[in-house]
């Protein structure tokens, strides 16, 4: 699929929000905003969503445009690593999600696990950061950055959530339907290559 109609709707938007943010000239703020509705014209246009909704969510924040961070936990008990079934899509996916404001990455994954899979971890090392839109994921209106993080299995039990149907240590050989919105085979491939020997240096784009 050519996907160069994304890349380019994102630098549109892009441009356009920096340049809302930092514009005085009424003439130049007009033109900024012209961008900025087109990027979402053509965004509505290839994915089927309605302009407002778009708008809402591609085209809705203010400040310079950057990527937003999604941080993954990678927990390995015995070989096998730990899994949630994702009720958005019923498919499976590691914990995580979007970075929160006043938290730490760590933090973030420790918190994830907790509540999406029940378990209590430590963060122990930084195993990946990767540019979404480099790898074999669908289509996303925004530019993402992923953070996976290797965590130390310490205490709790299974436990399913409002975002989890499902909870389970998995082998890497026979891996459940993956929600490839979230990861990827080749991913979790390159991260338990990179858990099990910590002499590797962390993997980045």
């Amino acid at each position: 699929m050519d996907l160069r109609w994304l890349t380019w709707a994102q630098k549109i938007q892009a441009t356009a929000q920096s340049g809302l943010a930092y514009s005085k000239d009424p003439y130049d703020i007009e033109r900024f905003e012209e961008l900025r509705a087109l990027s979402v014209e053509i965004m509505s246009a290839y994915t089927g969503m309605p302009v407002q909704q778009v708008a809402g969510l591609f085209a809705g924040d203010r400040g310079y445009a950057t990527p937003k961070v999604d941080i993954r936990a990678v927990v390995i008990k015995e070989g096998n690593i730990l899994l949630v079934k994702e009720n958005s899509d019923g498919c499976w996916s590691l914990p995580g999600g979007w970075a929160d404001i006043g938290l730490a990455p760590g933090e973030i994954a420790v918190k994830e696990v907790k509540e999406e899979s029940g378990y209590d971890v430590e963060a122990r090392r930084l195993l990946a950061v990767l540019d979404r839109s480099r790898h074999p994921h669908p289509p996303h209106a925004q530019y993402i950055y992923k953070i996976f993080i290797l965590c130390e299995l310490i205490g709790g039990e299974a436990a399913t959530s409002i975002e989890t149907s499902g909870v389970g240590f998995f082998d890497p050989g026979r891996l459940p339907e993956l929600s490839t919105d979230r990861i990827t085979h080749s991913q979790i491939e390159l991260l338990l290559k990179l858990a099990a020997d910590p002499s590797l240096p962390a993997a980045f784009d």
